[in-house]
């Protein structure tokens, strides 16, 4: 059977799965919709959670940036896993205890204010929607390449099965199909590691694999691929960092606020029915978490090396059988370079989507690959030599965790497989963000706000009705997505951990914060955040007829990053609340109660109905 059918088999039966799954689960409640019920046990919310929190860009991005950056990309790992420890040990149980089951509804109480509930949707908003484009693309990129279809009709496609599964589902729905999605990415993800990782190294775990000897030699494999890197001239694979020390860090660290301040990730622990169980079932997400993050490393630094060994012989031959042998030639020989019209299928393939091109810079027919930036004189001196006239291959970092077992040859099955697990990282997300961005509307704006007597049936109704009208914003999005945010949800991550996040720790560990330092600090926090983004794309000044960069070009501030600015947000957000709460009134005595009550775990059995 071929792959293109294979594959149709494959994403239609987890795609069936997923429907039958939201059909049985459907929310007939309010409760149902936003919580579940609040009945769901903590191991199956964790594995839930797991699916909800792994998102394409963990799932389809994350090797691929390891790949690409080496030792730097482990600021990923760093960043999403810390914030996932943050947000289980410092922020879950607390909020569970207090008992509102959206992020608005927390900060509206415990600020005692509609405005900074109003003001807290309109930050999730920003962090959802930004997030969700990510999404959207990634379901389309997955679509095209995999079933044949452009990527508008896959985003089609991936709308309407989200629409069906989540839209009438809600919460409870979307809990239990996201169970499933969670089993399919992660064998999607695991098994053409495992099998990669027994092929280069005849070890079956990639996490051992990484540091384990490349078959019939006595080389490890990160010592072989810092060989390859550097001699083609790119940064040593084990020691390369993405800009300066100071940019790591932050960037890091505005990844770990950023995921602590995620509203579809918080809303899940007002899933389960007691604080405990909140405990609990963070515990078992960070479990099911590792799983894939552990394996990461190791995929991508194999990923690495297969593709420079389909690209140049004398890195290593891969057979038909999936098998490799590992060579020590001059890679800037002319003989061991792969002739475009000999590419195989997988690369012509993926050229179809645009996501790897071929520039024949010397018309020789063949593909060099190597960093003709570098300031090597001696790589330079041979490619020169060899007659390059530059770097010829233009790989997509998203690709390589879909393309992989197609470079590696492994069978029809696992790379049909992949495409399955790619769309349920990407799908399960999706439906995450669409309920917390319809509970905003419906539950903190319209009943909360603007409606008060508003019925459970017509709050259901609205519910629905803003979560389809998401969905067609982020399908758009999806098709056009801005400029500043194409390509990376890390922007997502900064304007949560820069507004949401501070307005979070706060409430919770300072009892005498009042309304006006939250409202000030999460519209500073925001309005920073996203100044940069917009002024690192350019807010020119005219001068004459020139234009001039009136900031001083791109990563004006210290040299960080747009993606990495949420930690000087949340800097931001920190210092104007608390001058501000210098200047008025603390909060009142019942507030400081209230917040006494929830830190404290007495009573902690049960969720305290405020």
């Amino acid at each position: 059977m071929d792959l293109q059918t294979i594959t149709y088999i494959v994403v239609g039966l987890s795609f069936s799965l997923y429907l039958g799954i939201a059909y049985w689960a459907r929310a007939g409640s309010t409760k149902e919709f936003y919580v579940a019920g609040g009945g769901v046990h903590p191991i199956v919310n964790g594995m839930a959670t797991g699916a909800d929190w792994m998102s394409a860009a963990s799932f389809i991005s994350m090797a691929g940036l390891i790949a690409n950056m080496g030792y730097g990309g482990g600021l990923f790992l760093m960043g999403w896993t810390g914030g996932y420890v943050l947000l289980a040990m410092l922020l879950a149980p607390y909020l569970r205890k207090f008992g509102k089951f959206t992020v608005p509804a927390f900060i509206g109480d415990r600020y005692y204010s509609k405005k900074a509930s109003a003001v807290a949707v309109i930050c999730l908003l920003a962090a959802s929607i930004t997030y969700i484009i990510g999404q959207m693309t990634g379901v389309g990129v997955a679509f095209s390449r995999f079933l044949g279809v452009s990527n508008e009709t896959g985003i089609f496609i991936g709308m309407g099965i989200v629409f069906m599964y989540a839209v009438f589902g809600g919460m409870k729905g979307i809990t239990y199909t996201q169970v499933a999605q969670y089993c399919v990415l992660i064998l999607a993800y695991t098994v053409p590691a495992i099998f990669i990782s027994l092929n280069l190294t005849g070890n079956p775990l990639p996490q051992l694999g990484l540091g384990s000897d490349l078959v019939g030699t006595d080389m490890t494999l990160l010592s072989k691929l810092d060989q390859v890197v550097t001699d083609l001239g790119f940064g040593k694979y084990t020691t390369a960092l993405p800009g300066s020390t100071l940019n790591m860090f932050v960037y890091t660290v505005s990844l770990m606020i950023g995921t602590a301040g995620l509203p579809h990730v918080i809303v899940r622990f007002f899933t389960v029915p007691k604080v405990k169980d909140a405990r609990s079932s963070a515990g078992w997400a960070l479990v099911f978490i590792a799983i894939l993050y552990t394996t990461a490393p190791g995929l991508a630094a194999m990923a690495k090396l297969n593709l420079h060994g389909t690209i140049n012989k004398a890195v290593m031959d891969v057979h038909n059988d999936g098998s490799v042998t590992i060579n020590n030639g001059d890679l800037f020989d002319n003989n061991n370079s792969l002739k475009h019209s000999e590419r195989p299928a997988w690369m012509k393939r993926w050229e179809a989507t645009g996501l790897l091109k071929f520039d024949d810079k010397n018309g020789d027919g063949r593909i060099q690959y190597y960093n003709d930036k570098t300031k090597d004189a001696t790589v330079l001196a041979k490619a020169e030599a060899a007659g390059w006239k530059g770097n010829e291959l233009n790989v997509n970092r998203d690709i390589i965790v879909l393309a992989n077992p197609e470079i590696a040859m492994l069978p029809n099955w696992v790379i049909a497989l992949v495409a399955a697990g790619g769309l349920a990282a990407a799908l399960s997300t999706a439906a995450g963000l669409l309920l917390a961005i319809s509970s905003a509307i419906s539950h903190d704006l319209l009943k909360q706000i603007w409606m008060p007597d508003l019925s459970e049936k017509a709050e259901l109704r609205a519910g629905k009705i803003s979560m389809a009208v998401s969905l067609l914003i982020a399908a758009y999005l999806g098709l056009n997505p801005p400029g500043f945010a194409a390509g990376t949800v890390a922007i997502a991550f900064g304007l949560a951990g820069s507004s949401l996040f501070p307005a979070l720790m706060m409430g919770i560990f300072s009892k005498t914060m009042n309304r006006e330092g939250a409202i000030a600090g999460m519209l500073t926090g925001l309005g920073v955040t996203m100044f940069y983004v917009f002024a690192h794309k350019g807010l020119f000044f005219i001068k004459g007829t020139e234009y001039v960069d009136f900031f001083g070009g791109a990563n004006f501030f210290f040299g960080i990053s747009p993606n990495a600015f949420g930690a000087i947000g949340a800097c931001a957000n920190f210092a104007v609340a608390i001058i501000v709460l210098k200047m008025t009134a603390p909060a009142p005595q019942h507030i400081q109660e209230l917040v006494e009550s929830v830190r404290i775990p007495r009573g902690a059995g049960g969720a305290v109905d405020h």
